[in-house]
């Protein structure tokens, strides 16, 4: 049988920015097994699946290792899927997920995500992911994520992360989020995951679950504009709205097609 499928850049409008997430649209869900395979066959950050129910969608998110409870860069992807390449015309889109009911909004070119609030408590960093940082953080903090805050972009842009020793720890289905304020933004960040075929995610929506609480308290301000600089970079728009935050970004098709699986898998 053959599906449709798009790779979308997430929170950028560059061929070659943001963070690709894979969408395929479907009529009723494939097997666990068979969506994690073509994940891994997609070799993205996230694949997202979907299906159309009447005024909602229904969503799901896979790495190449691992079903996610949240993704905000494949959800941003996913809306703009459904508007530029399935005429889906409801606004906010409805979509139904294991954090539960997520918003879109689409306006002036943005697509806007309604997200959970995760903020992070006062922590201490595990020794391992302290042997794995080439710069330690000066504050530590705990969601599903750890938060290092650090005191510059330069750190956030020099750090190095020695993967042998990251990947002794396991924080599925978290990572370390490493932030600091920006240049020219009012914060910057890049986030890792240990045990995870691809280490740095290009542009994290859901770490900014925990990022906007901590930086709309710290800046005394909740509106912000952030970077997140991956090699890829991506830009973001988030609002602190206490228990939500609000997660805006560009979106552009980098491709559309289809893949065949046989009906016997």
């Amino acid at each position: 049988m053959r599906y449709p499928i798009y790779q979308i850049n997430a929170f950028s409008d560059q061929p070659f920015g943001g963070n690709s997430a894979c969408v395929v649209p479907l009529t009723a869900w494939l097997p666990d097994e068979l969506m994690l395979a073509i994940a891994k066959q997609n070799a993205v950050a996230e694949t997202a699946f979907f299906i159309e129910q009447g005024t909602s969608v229904s969503l799901r998110w896979f790495t190449p290792d691992i079903e996610i409870d949240l993704c905000g860069h494949a959800t941003l992807a996913t809306a703009h899927c459904l508007i530029e390449h399935r005429n889906y015309t409801t606004q906010p889109i409805h979509f139904t997920t294991q954090s539960g009911s997520l918003y879109v909004t689409h306006e002036q070119g943005r697509y806007q995500l309604d997200l959970p609030a995760r903020p992070g408590a006062v922590s201490e960093l595990p020794e391992i992911i302290t042997q794995a940082l080439s710069i330690q953080p000066k504050k530590i903090y705990k969601a599903r994520d750890y938060l290092l805050v650090y005191d510059s972009q330069a750190e956030i842009e020099s750090l190095r992360v020695n993967r042998p020793i990251f990947d002794q720890i396991n924080l599925s289905p978290g990572g370390v989020i490493v932030t600091a304020p920006g240049d020219k933004h009012d914060f910057v960040s890049r986030f890792f995951t240990p045990q995870a075929t691809i280490l740095e995610d290009p542009v994290t929506g859901s770490a900014h679950c925990t990022l906007v609480p901590y930086w709309a308290k710290q800046l005394n301000k909740s509106t912000l504009h952030a970077r997140q600089c991956s090699a890829r970079g991506g830009e973001l728009w988030c609002e602190d709205q206490g228990e939500r935050v609000q997660v805006s970004g560009l979106a552009q098709t980098f491709s559309a097609g289809t893949f065949s699986i046989a009906d016997s898998l």
